[in-house]
């Protein structure tokens, strides 16, 4: 299938390949511990509020594409100052206050006004997103989480070029030591 508009995607099992580079700037934004880990039945792993600053301070006043576990997981859904649009394959289920996509190109159809989309989980939509994203805003957090169940997808770390990064120790309110990245999508 193809859809001929200013966001312009070819269509392969559910895979979606951008083509035209004027497009919005895609972005990635996630926390991963060691291992690639990144959630434990349906919740993030631990509660790290320099991330979750970062987090809002990065995507407010942007669009923001999740799952439907995802979505359902926030504790305030749907984030407040935010285009909130849920990928679901029950797109009548009444999200309130947000849209509702049954494709990754659908969502960003919707949102291809916006200056920056940020892609924020789950793991099957950063899989989706690692194909047509052009950003990444990664936090680290330096620890293992022997029982997580929901991991980052694997990355081809050579096309992608490292432009931020901040390390920061463990303190009173962040159990763990981090690092936030910015990668870039090579040209």
């Amino acid at each position: 299938v193809i859809q001929t508009k200013v966001s312009t995607f070819v269509t392969n099992y559910n895979t979606y390949i951008k083509i035209n580079k004027s497009m919005s700037t895609i972005s990635i934004i996630a926390a991963i511990a060691d291992k690639s880990a990144i959630g434990k039945n349906q919740q993030l792993l631990c509660h790290m509020p320099s991330d979750m600053k970062r987090f809002k301070e990065l995507t407010t006043g942007h669009a923001v594409i999740m799952g439907r576990k995802t979505f359902e997981s926030l504790p305030v859904a749907p984030l407040p100052n935010r285009k909130n649009v849920v990928l679901t394959t029950m797109p009548e289920a009444g999200f309130v206050n947000c849209f509702a996509c049954e494709s990754m190109g659908a969502a960003l159809d919707l949102c291809e006004k916006e200056d920056e989309i940020f892609i924020i989980g789950g793991a099957l939509v950063y899989r989706q997103a690692l194909r047509i994203a052009d950003k990444m805003y990664i936090t680290r957090i330096h620890h293992e989480f022997p029982d997580a169940t929901s991991f980052f997808p694997v990355v081809n770390w050579d096309l992608w070029e490292e432009t931020e990064r901040e390390e920061y120790p463990a303190d009173e309110k962040n159990p763990y030591p981090y690092t936030y990245i910015t990668y870039v999508r090579k040209k």
